[in-house]
């Protein structure tokens, strides 16, 4: 049977769990002070109050204490029981259950000197176990000008992770990238490796993570390779305040001819993505985001470039 605690409010959980037996010796206003500020389930608010009420009350400090003390211990009894039912909730979840995500929109209309129109779809879902999760990502950018189509990428992903222990993770990729402007009709790679979260705060998340791949690519005019490749990836967020964060995502695939492994960047076929996001929550649910990605491929096809850089801004909704 699982306990589900958040059924009950807050300041009921806090007053029930943190209630503690009135002492003589404390004047009944301080006294009333410390349990409302207890009932507010607010620690930071608690401590406040029991630091004042301390200094007010030097005489009183080890009644003081004994009341200090029984919060800390309701508080941490009840906290270890809501780890433990979400804990069991997470194990006993559905396939389908649990999944979060965020989906963004933008587009571009132009009509006159210039005749331009343009749309950006992308979407993230994200699933976060005990010791797995996974990440599922599209993208799609459509722009034609005057007639004809002068961007068209599309981009999809999924990526399991295993967490081995506190920092150190393993990884599975699958990815499918398509671009014509660029050369290429489709570019598939599936990678998998090792990573290792180097800051992991709430406000800071910085992972590496490298590993062995192997990647196709089909061109347009016909043709396609093949090869082992190496794979090295950054993520990188930053919570800047509650409404506020900067993101920036890297990977780079070098793939080797000839069929050989190898991670040495400069090979016949090197791809580096570069994506960096300000991202402005403007409520709950609807948000901000402005973009600039930059693609870059060593070997591009005869008539294409290297480098593709992109900036975009789009609407985002949290689901």
């Amino acid at each position: 049977m699982v306990v589900r605690f958040a059924a009950l409010p807050l300041t009921a959980i806090a007053a029930l769990a943190f209630s503690t037996p009135a002492l003589a010796e404390l004047p009944p206003p301080v006294r009333a002070m410390i349990d409302a500020a207890i009932a507010t389930g607010d620690k930071a608010k608690v401590a406040t109050v029991i630091e004042l009420a301390r200094q007010t009350n030097p005489g009183e400090s080890a009644e003081i204490d004994v009341i200090e003390t029984s919060y800390k211990a309701s508080l941490a009894k009840l906290e270890a029981a809501k780890a433990t039912a979400r804990e069991q909730e997470i194990r006993e979840a559905g396939v389908f259950e649990n999944w979060h995500g965020k989906g963004e929109l933008g587009g571009s209309r132009s009509s006159g000197n210039s005749d331009t129109v343009g749309v950006t779809l992308a979407l993230t879902l994200e699933r976060k176990g005990i010791d797995w999760s996974h990440r599922l990502r599209a993208r799609a950018d459509y722009q034609r000008s005057k007639g004809v189509t002068s961007r068209e990428q599309l981009f999809a992903s999924y990526e399991p992770r295993f967490q081995i222990d506190d920092g150190l993770f393993g990884y599975g990729l699958a990815q499918f990238e398509r671009d014509p402007l660029q050369g290429f009709s489709g570019r598939y790679a599936v990678s998998g490796g090792l990573g290792y979260n180097v800051i992991d705060r709430e406000d800071l998340d910085v992972a590496i993570k490298a590993g062995p791949a192997y990647r196709l690519t089909t061109f347009v005019d016909g043709g396609s390779e093949s090869g082992l490749a190496g794979l090295v990836a950054l993520d990188f967020d930053w919570k800047i305040n509650d409404r506020l964060s900067l993101t920036h995502d890297a990977n780079a695939v070098t793939a080797s001819g000839g069929g050989q492994a190898t991670a040495i960047f400069g090979g016949r076929s090197t791809s580096v993505s570069l994506v960096t996001g300000l991202n402005a929550k403007l409520s709950d649910r609807f948000g901000a985001r402005l973009a600039y990605s930059v693609e870059y491929d060593s070997n591009p096809p005869s008539g294409a470039v290297s480098t593709d850089t992109l900036s975009r801004v789009t609407v985002v909704y949290d689901f």
